[in-house]
């Protein structure tokens, strides 16, 4: 059987930041586009991608709803204080100085699911990372940033949609994390 693009979703888990996270964050990105050329990731798009998943078959989606359900995960603080340039890919991020245990344990909780069900994850090590810029020209002259403090108390099964100006995450579902 030949899957089309009707057929499959592009999937990835993600920390969906509240609106005026996403706003600091855009705020960022813009003063970041200016300095460094390139395009800022649109204010509404931000988040942190914890698992990818890529394409899969939208008949999945139920299984996948299931395993998000059952991780057991902790809230955590993450204190985004500092930007990072890939010049391979020409993305500017942004990053934390400490990844928090409880963002490691999510991650792991998510792949080791996955994985049971038979989902491709990616084996190298996860590195918490906010996209803000694509098609960066350099790198920012400073890699501090001014602290951003992002409670992240959920998270979310996010669809990447393609559209006439570019990809838009569509929030599928979210599931909230313990507070212990």
């Amino acid at each position: 059987m030949v899957l089309t693009r009707l057929d499959t979703a592009r999937l990835f888990f993600a920390a969906w930041p509240a609106p005026e996270i996403q706003q600091a964050l855009g705020k960022r990105a813009q003063e970041l586009a200016r300095e460094c050329g390139g395009r800022a990731i649109p204010a509404h798009n931000i988040h942190l991608t914890l698992v990818f998943l890529g394409d899969v078959e939208r008949t999945r989606r139920a299984q996948i709803d299931s395993l998000a359900g059952s991780i057991s995960a902790r809230r955590f603080d993450l204190a985004v204080d500092r930007v990072e340039y890939w010049r391979h890919n020409r993305i500017i991020w942004a990053g934390v100085e400490r990844c928090p245990e409880a963002l490691q344990d999510l991650v792991a909780g998510l792949q080791r699911a996955l994985a049971v069900e038979k989902f491709r994850v990616e084996g190298r090590p996860h590195v918490p990372h906010i996209t803000l810029l694509r098609d960066a020209r350099r790198a920012p002259g400073q890699a501090a940033l001014p602290g951003i403090a992002w409670p992240v108390t959920r998270f979310a099964l996010v669809e990447s949609v393609v559209q006439e100006r570019g990809r838009v995450y569509q929030v599928l579902r979210e599931w909230l994390l313990s507070v212990e």
